[in-house]
Formats: structure tokens, C-alpha cells, sequence
């Protein structure tokens, strides 16, 4: 692809997310990257430009429309990498996403929809295996903590000669930010779909729906209800994104062959104490998680959930971004018994900030250390696409991923 015109091309510029990763690139990229803003509109791609930072003054603006096959096809063609925040993805990313398998463009995005990732595996991967193109979803707060702690901890207990990985769980130990407009207008969609369309439940409740048709481990059911974990009594509740991130671990194990190990389980849970506060906490935070997913599903309580919160395009002010952060810890036991825990952690506003340095990075890496990421094409994880690349990335950029032996 060293003729392709430009290096790595950003989809989405002109919206909220797609301005803050347009900004982390024009502070970030290497000089000399050839770099494009993308959208449907010139003045608004033009405002944006005129915003950033140093050489980004000089990127050349590209016009392309997710409703406009022609545009997009176009878009592959004279790029590397594409890196695409236009969401949901479900309704917008399924023609670029083709264009790109065809044509060897690799692609990274922000999408969270099983629904999305599920048609893009069965429409996709063997043309994306075919020409090479690396297919990189998720590659935001929706999955990079989740699919990068899990991918570390294995690398680790591979060096160590400690066996397979077997009960995994990762624990939300601070979360301070909000959800994303585009995060909860593809739930809102995906919600829709499944509505009256029992294969659509049937794919969004089965814990190996993004698996590629390797069945899922006997005992990896979701987690609706809270519970009290045996060794410390901690009380938990169930972790909002879970029902994404869990599959997208899975279907990371699935690509790898099921290297974590044939008794790899998987979860995701808020810890919310000990003693009747905690059970009471996580009591109520997964009644709140049913009751919201209820909500969004049912006309009428949805409309009044609409106007209270935020829409696409709608986000945080810069203080509110730069005062948020996350830390995720996620424990395993392997095969021989040895534990160690993974803390993957970030200031920064998860859903805007710290996604924007995601995102950002991944498509930089793809750009810039293409033969350091896996060789293989098709519809990719953040962990087995990128692994230590990324890693490697979000460390010098302030993250922490780090693996302890406890």
C-alpha cells in the first residue's frame, strides 16, 4: 500500500469524538505522517482543521458520506488506515467497513454494538483475511482496558511457565466520568433491533456471538444480579459494558485459538463492599442496570430518557474531561495456581478523553509500526491485532498497564 496517498485518514472529524482524535493526532503524530480529515461536510471539516495544531494546518480535507457507497469506497482506496468515529455503527459503519476488507485498508473504530461486530465477522472477515485488511473494532473504552488487561495477563503467565489462564474477573476500582452520547445512541439502536426480532435477542444474549462459531465455555453467563464473591464476602453488581466487553475478550481468545486456556471463564463486576451496605449498593446498582436497559426498550419511558441523556455529539466540557479517569483491575488464576492481577488505568474522562488517546493510538499504530502489529487480516480485536503495540503506545501517552503476581 506504499502508493495509497495518505498514511491514515479520520472518518468522523467534524464530531465531538472524531475532534478530540484529530486533536491527539495533531499533538502526537510523527512528522511527515500523511494525515486527512474526513466527513460529509468541507466547512465543518475546514473549522476543525483550522483548530489544530502545527503541520495539521496542511492536512488535505476528504469528503465522504456513510450513505454514499462510491464516497467511501473512494476513501479506502487512497489511504492506509482509516479510523472512523462515526457511530452507531450498526446503522453507519457497515459499507465502509466492506470497502475496507476488499481493498486491504486497515480500519480502526469506537464500536460497542455486538450486533455491528457480529454482521461485520460474517459479511467481512474471510474478505478481510483475504486482502490482508486488519478490521480493528473497539478499539476505545469499549474494549482496550478489558481486551488488553486479559491479552497482558496471559503474555505474563506464558513467560512465567504458570499455565493457562482459568477464573478471570476484571473489577471497575474507580470510574469517573459519564457515558458517551454515541455510546448511548448505539445502545439505544441495538435495543430497537432487538425488539420484536428474536434472532437479534438470541445473537445479543449469547455470551460467543462475536466468537466466529467456537462455542463459548460451559459456565460464562452474563451477570444481571448482584452477589457476594466466597473468598472476601465483597458484594458486586454487575459492570454496564459487560455485555460487550466479555464477548469481545472472547472472540479475542477465539482468534488465538483458545490459548487462554479451555477453562478460561470471564466476567466483569462493581465491587461495592462488604457487610448489608455492599449488598445493599450492589443491589441497587443492578436493579438500576435492568431498569435502564428496560427503559431504553420501552416506548414512551425511552422518550423521557432521551431528554435527560446526552445525545450524539453532545459531550463534556474540557474540565469536565480532564478531571475524569478510570482504574480497572482484572485477576486471574492459571492452571498451576498462580494469581496475578493486570491494573490498566487512565486520567482523563473515559469516554471522550481516554478514548480519544485509544483511538488515536491504535490507528497510529497501524500507521506507523504496521509490521510490529499481527500480520494476520480479518475482523480484529484491539488485543490480538495490536497487543503490546498498543500497549506500548498508551504507556508513553500516561496510561498505566501493569501485571503483578499477587
Amino acid at each position: 500500500m506504499a502508493d495509497r496517498e495518505f498514511d491514515l485518514t479520520l472518518f468522523g472529524a467534524s464530531g465531538f469524538v472524531g475532534r478530540l482524535v484529530a486533536e491527539h493526532l495533531a499533538r502526537t503524530a510523527p512528522a511527515g505522517l500523511r494525515i486527512a480529515l474526513a466527513g460529509r461536510s468541507q466547512e465543518r471539516l475546514a473549522r476543525v482543521r483550522a483548530e489544530l495544531p502545527g503541520a495539521a494546518a496542511d492536512w488535505p480535507l476528504v469528503l465522504a458520506d456513510s450513505d454514499d457507497r462510491a464516497s467511501l469506497r473512494a476513501l479506502a482506496t487512497r489511504t492506509r488506515v482509516v479510523v472512523s468515529t462515526v457511530g452507531p455503527y450498526l446503522r453507519h459503519g457497515i459499507p465502509l467497513v466492506e470497502a475496507c476488507a476488499e481493498l486491504g485498508t486497515d480500519y480502526a473504530d469506537l464500536s460497542g454494538e455486538v450486533l455491528f461486530v457480529r454482521e461485520i465477522v460474517y459479511r467481512c472477515h474471510d474478505a478481510a483475511v483475504a486482502s490482508g485488511a486488519r478490521i480493528v473494532v473497539s478499539c476505545g473504552f469499549d474494549a482496550v482496558p478489558s481486551d488488553l488487561a486479559v491479552h497482558l495477563l496471559h503474555e505474563r503467565a506464558l513467560a512465567d511457565g504458570a499455565g493457562a489462564l482459568t477464573d478471570t474477573t476484571l473489577r471497575v476500582r474507580r470510574l469517573a466520568g459519564g457515558l458517551s452520547g454515541g455510546t448511548i445512541d448505539s445502545m439505544r439502536l441495538q435495543l430497537a433491533r432487538m425488539r420484536g426480532d428474536r434472532s437479534a435477542q438470541r445473537i445479543v444474549s449469547d455470551p460467543a456471538a462475536l466468537s466466529g462459531g467456537r462455542e463459548a465455555a460451559p459456565g460464562q453467563p452474563d451477570l444481571w444480579r448482584h452477589f457476594a464473591d466466597d473468598e472476601t464476602g465483597t458484594w458486586n453488581a454487575p459492570f454496564v459494558m459487560a455485555g460487550y466487553n466479555t464477548r469481545l475478550v472472547r472472540r479475542s481468545d477465539a482468534l488465538l485459538g483458545g490459548a487462554y486456556g479451555a477453562r478460561f471463564r470471564y466476567r466483569e463486576v462493581v465491587p461495592t463492599g462488604r457487610g448489608l451496605r455492599g449488598r445493599a449498593r450492589a443491589a441497587l446498582l443492578a436493579a438500576g442496570l435492568r431498569a435502564a436497559m428496560a427503559g431504553m426498550a420501552t416506548p414512551g419511558i425511552r422518550d423521557v430518557l432521551d431528554q435527560l441523556l446526552p445525545a450524539p455529539g453532545e459531550g463534556p466540557s474540557a474540565e469536565r474531561r480532564r478531571t475524569g479517569s478510570f482504574v480497572m483491575e482484572t485477576r486471574t488464576r492459571t492452571e498451576h495456581g498462580r494469581r496475578y492481577t493486570a491494573t490498566v488505568a487512565a486520567e482523563g474522562d473515559p469516554g471522550y478523553a481516554a478514548t480519544s488517546v485509544m483511538l488515536g493510538q491504535a490507528g497510529l499504530a497501524l500507521a506507523v509500526d504496521a509490521e510490529r502489529c499481527s500480520e494476520q487480516g480479518g475482523v480484529l480485536t484491539p488485543a490480538v491485532a495490536l497487543g503490546g503495540v498498543l500497549a506500548e503506545r498508551l504507556c508513553a501517552q500516561g496510561f498505566t498497564l501493569e501485571v503483578h503476581e499477587v
